[in-house]
């Protein structure tokens, strides 16, 4: 036998370690921001350039994915799915045909969460861009530098105004938020001014109103062009100052790459492993998702809050703002809880601060950076205060918060999207337990309600009498005893509107009577609005978060929920898919009735574990990930509102899911990966490892927490942060006994019991 020489070893090795070198990647590297970026229905989800929670963030300005011209370059989008308030657009040819905004063909493009890069074909210009947090960098290479070339610089409504080299300016956002920017240009541009014909008036030091803009002229033979700014919420010279602490020369490459670390430590706090690259890809992306929002206005210990409409000092602690809490509250909260909790304690306490510099202390449930939207229904915020306080975080005023949320669901109307106070409707509420629909050929005439959004009776009472819940456990952990009872009572309430002959949550009017000919597949509304909201009845009949062991019994017991669950998965859409999503747009990622592209259906597949079924919920959870959560443009299934729905993404392919936001614990699942390893702070990880590791091995065949057999299908937020491992032998297919005893039920309602249906 010929034996192997010292050179073949050697040359093996470096064979071996190149091939490693080149499939080794940094969790970044895995971030398709291109993953639905063509929208199934409603708005796509936009590839955002940004570092983590930050004030600038940014995206191409087109349609969707398949825009065939940008819109100009973005310098700053300041809501989730908004528009760039102020833009740059590239020139070669004559100034006559500059507008204050250019569609601009391009190619080759590549979008990465720290950096973007362009062709702009036919003006025959590449762009390079890179964001920091509060400022940001352009490098335009112009191929035709033969050629004069303009830079077009808009405010859609604003003000703006020039020396030389820079221009600085604001936009108006709203009656009283404005967003400031300062640019500068490494060359002094040999023009700046109004567009005035074929000509440029370098007399104007001053534009405004709506699309003003200023034309800068680069002279030929200029062969690139760098630019930077800086971002503000306060002033032109906070945007200044912003952008010298950030960016201090034209070097891009330097803040990509710093912005290359920053996310590589950001998306580092959950390690995984596994031979799924695809499904890694899925993952990293969603994670990077849920960073999008809230965004930190901290601007050197001070913030502009629209919520007064003054500047204040921070007082040492990031302010943040600009979040969608009836999406949010769900999952992104409680992936923060544990990956970020000191940022996750600052939100709260920002909600707070927020309140109290609002005409009424009610708890936001929108707030942006113009304000509380008071959009949707119901008041989540509670939840993230109760979710985070009986997690362990403890860095805010609970009392302050429970009395900013107990007023916000309390003196507020329940109405959606109204911030008007309690009417005639909240009265009734109070009195009788269920936000009343209307009667039968009854009239809209109670000023609370919306025109377009109607009273969504279902959704109200049930989204409320979870927040009850929720004040129910900040009542008790602050000692108010009476009022704890009272709340925890009133969360009981969902059953009055439980319609026992057709065991479904039913609209009721002010008599008492449930809504005639009700067909849970098409309730009346445009959104289902007049009976519940964006969804069928299908989905908001397992809307009882808080409760889940009592619904199984209103149900009728295990079997009869399990065969609840199965019969929404195969009840069809029961119209042709033109007529049934022009009514119901959000119903979205359908499995049967199932609506994978909503957020209230999000817990939905983790019920089985109630019923003594996890294995079912296992196949459940795997199949939609794999039918609804893809890495291609058409990857996510409905609107994925900045987290809310990828949070769903990252615990499923985790293995855990937090099903009830106030109770700490989780449900297992189906983990994805051989290994995930989560940073819980102070030197800690909690590990999930999958033993006989298969993507195609979904089901538990047996399990171990920390070493010990491990026979529930659920465990304690006590026994994560402690630290420590769940391991999970795997197989292709189920053990329908592992979990299914009573006693490895999860809870519900509380921790140390579960509340038993009152007949």
């Amino acid at each position: 036998m010929k034996r192997p020489t010292i050179l073949s070893i050697l040359l093996s090795a470096m064979f071996v370690t190149k091939l490693f070198a080149q499939t080794v990647k940094d969790p970044v590297d895995y971030v398709n921001p291109y993953i639905g970026n063509i929208s199934h229905l409603l708005v796509p989800t936009y590839p955002t350039v940004h570092l983590p929670n930050s004030l600038l963030r940014v995206y191409p300005e087109r349609e969707n994915f398949t825009g065939n011209t940008l819109k100009g370059l973005p310098l700053i989008v300041t809501s989730h799915r908004g528009s760039s308030a102020f833009n740059l657009s590239p020139f070669q040819g004559d100034i006559k045909d500059i507008k204050h905004l250019l569609s601009l063909s391009y190619d080759n493009e590549v979008i990465k969460p720290y950096f973007y890069s362009v062709d702009l074909d036919e003006q025959d210009i590449h762009v390079a861009y890179a964001p920091s947090h509060q400022s940001g960098i352009y490098e335009l290479d112009v191929n035709q530098s033969e050629k004069e070339t303009f830079l077009v610089f808009n405010t859609r409504n604003g003000e703006l105004s020039h020396d030389t080299q820079s221009i600085s300016g604001y936009q108006n956002l709203d009656g009283r938020t404005k967003v400031y920017i300062y640019l500068e240009t490494a060359i002094k541009p040999t023009c700046i001014g109004t567009q005035e014909g074929n000509r440029l008036r370098a007399t104007e030091k001053v534009t405004k109103g709506e699309n003003a803009y200023f034309v800068l002229e680069y002279p030929k033979g200029t062969s690139k062009i760098k630019l930077r700014y800086g971002v503000s919420f306060i002033s032109t010279e906070q945007a200044k100052k912003n952008l010298r602490r950030e960016i201090q020369d034209f070097d891009l490459t330097s803040v990509s790459n710093k912005g290359r670390d920053i996310w590589n430590k950001t998306l580092n706090k959950i390690k995984i492993t596994g031979s799924d690259e695809n499904a890694k890809t899925v993952f990293y992306t969603s994670l990077y998702r849920t960073y999008e929002r809230m965004i930190c206005l901290s601007e050197d210990g001070q913030y502009f809050s629209a919520y007064d409409g003054k500047v204040h000092s921070d007082k040492n602690r990031p302010f943040y703002t600009d979040d969608w809490i009836w999406d949010t509250y769900r999952a992104t909260h409680p992936l923060r809880i544990l990956i970020e909790p000191e940022m996750e304690a600052n939100m709260i306490n920002s909600y707070i601060v927020m309140t109290q510099q609002m005409p009424q202390a009610w708890m936001p449930n929108f707030p942006e950076v113009t304000g509380d939207s008071r959009r949707m229904n119901a008041n989540h915020a509670v939840a993230m205060v109760a979710d985070a306080y009986n997690k362990g975080l403890r860095s805010f005023d609970l009392a302050e918060a429970y009395q900013v949320s107990k007023a916000a669901i309390t003196e507020k109307t329940l109405a959606p999207w109204s911030a008007k106070p309690a009417g005639v409707l909240d009265q009734f509420y109070q009195k009788q337990g269920y936000f009343p629909s209307l009667a039968p050929g009854e009239k809209e005439t109670v000023p609370e309600v919306h025109s377009w959004e109607r009273r969504q009776p279902i959704a109200v009472t049930l989204g409320t009498v979870y927040d009850e819940w929720c004040l129910s456990t900040i009542a008790k952990a602050l000692g108010k005893e009476d009022e704890a009872k009272y709340f925890s009572e009133r969360s009981l309430n969902y059953r009055k509107v439980f319609n026992p002959e057709t065991k479904f949550f039913h609209p009721k009017d002010t008599f008492g009577v449930f809504m005639p000919n009700m067909d849970y597949r098409f309730p009346p509304g445009i959104g289902g609005r007049d009976a519940y909201d964006e969804n069928t009845g299908y989905v908001y009949r397992f809307d009882v978060p808080h409760n889940i062991s009592d619904l199984v019994q209103l149900i009728g017991g295990k079997q009869a929920f399990v065969d609840a669950l199965e019969d929404m998965y195969d009840t069809p859409l029961g119209k042709g898919r033109p007529d049934f999503y022009h009514i119901y747009a959000d119903h979205s990622g359908n499995v049967g009735q199932f609506s994978m592209g909503n957020e209230p259906a999000m817990h939905i597949p983790y019920l089985y574990n109630y019923a003594g079924q996890p294995w079912r919920s296992q196949k459940r959870v795997r199949s939609l990930l794999q039918q609804w959560f893809r890495n291609d443009p058409m990857g996510i299934p409905g609107d994925e509102d900045g987290g809310g729905l990828t949070s769903f993404v990252v615990f499923s392919q985790l293995g855990f899911y937090p099903i009830t936001p106030g109770l700490p614990m989780y449900v297992i699942g189906s983990p994805t990966f051989e290994n995930a390893t989560i940073d819980i702070g102070e030197g800690k990880t909690f590990r999930v490892v999958c033993q006989n590791y298969s993507p195609e091995n979904k089901y538990i065949q047996s399990a171990k927490l920390n070493g010990v057999s491990w026979n529930k299908s659920w465990f304690s937020h006590e026994d994560l942060m402690k630290g420590g491992k769940l391991e999970l032998v795997m197989g292709k297919h189920p053990n329908k006994t592992w979990a299914t005893e009573d006693d490895a039920i999860p809870p519900s309602f509380k921790m140390n019991d579960k509340l038993k249906s009152k007949n």
